[in-house]
């Protein structure tokens, strides 16, 4: 075997060990990369989940209005047939009072539309602040993931570890979705 073999055979043995020092970061660095898939497509449809819940709450609150300017058009229709001199009195009267009726019937329904969309409302914040954790946590994984990644080139283990302490929080953000109600 020739000097220049035996030093070529040497440097792959080396290359070999360093590529096998470095297995578990690239390990680390797959999971990352599937932890940031994950909480990516959480945080989407986190968001998407509000922007569903406020269409609803905005649909709930025209109801809303919908049923007070009916009230309101009800009420002050019943007060001019109160004040207008009209041929069939006993008519006006019959018709005065079924708009009044009408009227007691649509409280409650306002009433419950009310309720309704202040629901909705609540749903979107909840899913906002949540998507808010979402979007953290997506954030601090990439850091991390990236952080790790310079260990390849620099193979430097302190990059490693720094990745990980990204990672370890943005892990923590996902999972205080979890703590939130």
């Amino acid at each position: 075997m020739e000097a220049n073999e035996a030093q070529e055979l040497q440097e792959h043995a080396e290359h070999a060990e360093h590529a096998a020092s470095l297995r578990p970061v690239a390990l680390t660095m797959t999971v990352l990369a599937v932890m940031v898939a994950v909480t990516t497509v959480l945080g989407h449809r986190t968001h998407t989940e509000a922007i569903l819940n406020q269409d609803k709450a905005t649909d709930t609150w025209n109801e809303y209005q919908a049923h007070k300017i009916r009230a309101n058009d009800t009420k002050l229709t019943a007060e001019l047939l109160s004040v207008v001199t009209v041929a069939d009195k006993d008519a006006a009267k019959k018709l005065a009072a079924e708009y009044a009726k009408s009227q007691a019937d649509k409280k409650d329904e306002t009433k419950d539309d009310m309720a309704k969309a202040l629901d909705y409302e609540k749903k979107v914040e909840e899913a906002e602040a949540k998507g808010d954790r979402f979007d953290l946590a997506e954030a601090m994984l990439e850091i991390g993931l990236v952080i790790t990644s310079v260990t390849l080139l620099t193979r430097a283990r302190i990059y490693w570890y720094v990745g990980i302490v990204f990672s370890l929080a943005g892990i923590a953000s996902a999972a205080s979705v979890l703590l939130l109600k």
